[in-house]
């Protein structure tokens, strides 16, 4: 009798034989019409119909007209406004700020650097570069980060006009394209600093790759501050310590929702390792490259941004125009990812501090850029400007918003 009732539970009756039905799968994703192959980005993808639904996410082919840029769509905290700095601007990406006010924004997947002079329009100064990603600038100097160096315009805002040669004055960037878009900035040592990401989605990385190093204003010098960063497109100095934080995009295919994006501090130059390929987000290791490895060895995120969220700009708030509670705070350009199916980012979040430089909390600040879970518009870099208010550039329209506070 009792091996009857154990028999008759197992195949799913309960009560005077009623059958019991465990709870369906939900719908299966669709399958897509057309499956790219796995190669590039999308090497490692699971084949399942799910993943192979996603695809990258690329910008408008033409800048978005300003009459049709998604201004009404933008929501920000109260007593704060956004209109509209620029339009025009092809794949606008990184933001750099002149002494004589002229705004300049890199433009990588269209080869070129273009600058905005203050209360101008925009004009391109540069053309036919290699992925020119990264900008800075250093006693009028503009320096430009391409695919596999640096190069120099003496001078730039006095020859806005006719903008001089590019003087290249380093070279030592590696060839693999994947994760090639390079970030620059001048440190408070007054050194460049430049990324040199991990050219894959994940691998066993060779030296060189997965670091950023910090390079003489000359190119004669250079060294490494530190290494395992997977892909880091945005960094930005404190303005008191002078650390270094720095945005990191993690590994793909592994989990729509893991692991989660990163900002990390680095508070030892030449001595951390921030995990990468071996560990992610501090507590745990990768399933490939982390047999025999422990997360205890590596530097922990300060904070985590979202799973595939893709931050890239960040900047301390150094303006006066915004709120006292803003002063010293991080604004974080998250654009959004391409693999996940539930999208998230395509915004601008502001990160927190403690007096110690920790992340207490991580708040939105400018969101409205995914209606029904497409883009319609895609954050990349943000710049404070003289008065204090923000920019924000948006390279799926080919624009930048500007964001003011009691005007």
């Amino acid at each position: 009798m009792k091996a009857y009732m154990i028999a008759g539970l197992a195949a799913g009756f309960i009560g005077h034989g009623q059958m019991v039905l465990a709870q369906a799968d939900p719908p299966a994703p669709a399958a897509p019409a057309t499956v790219a192959p796995a190669e590039g980005p999308l090497q490692g993808r699971p084949e399942t119909p799910g993943a192979q639904a996603l695809a990258i996410q690329t910008p408008m082919p033409l800048p978005t007209a300003e009459g049709d840029l998604p201004l009404d769509l933008i929501k920000v905290p109260e007593g704060f406004k956004v209109e509209v700095f620029a339009s025009g601007v092809n794949n606008a990406r990184a933001l750099r700020l002149t002494e004589a006010g002229t705004v300049i924004v890199s433009n990588w997947e269209g080869n070129a650097v273009w600058a905005i002079p203050s209360g101008g329009t925009p004009k391109m100064i540069y053309e036919n570069l290699d992925w020119p990603n990264g900008i800075a600038l250093h006693g009028g100097d503009l320096y430009i980060a391409e695919h596999q160096r640096i190069v120099k315009a003496a001078d730039i805002d006095a020859h806005l006009d006719s903008p001089p040669q590019l003087e290249e004055i380093y070279t030592d960037l590696g060839e693999p394209r994947p994760h090639g878009w390079r970030y620059l900035a001048v440190g408070p040592d007054e050194n460049l600093y430049v990324t040199n990401s991990a050219p894959c989605n994940i691998c066993a990385i060779e030296p060189g790759f997965g670091e950023i190093r910090k390079v003489s204003l000359d190119g004669s010098t250079s060294e490494t501050v530190l290494r395992g960063m997977r892909n880091s497109v945005g960094f930005d100095f404190h303005p008191e310590t002078g650390e270094l934080y720095f945005t990191d995009n993690q590994r793909d295919w592994l989990s729509e929702d893991l692991p989660e994006d990163e900002l990390n501090r680095l508070t030892k130059p030449g001595e951390q390792h921030f995990g990468f390929p071996f560990c992610h987000n501090g507590t745990f290791t990768d399933p490939e490259y982390g047999w025999g490895y422990s997360c205890a060895d590596f530097e922990a995120p300060i904070a985590l941004l979202g799973p595939h969220s893709a931050p890239l700009g960040m900047r301390f708030y150094t303006g006066d125009m915004f709120p006292a509670d803003y002063a010293g705070q991080i604004f974080i350009a998250r654009h959004g990812p391409w693999n996940r199916t539930e999208k998230i980012g395509g915004d601008v979040v502001v990160a927190y501090l403690d007096d110690a430089g920790n992340v207490t909390r991580i708040e939105p600040f400018l969101t409205g850029l995914i209606q029904d879970n497409e883009y319609v518009g895609r954050p990349v870099d943000v710049e404070v400007m003289a008065d204090g208010s923000l920019l924000v550039s948006d390279d799926w329209n080919g624009a930048i918003y500007r964001v003011s506070y009691g005007e």
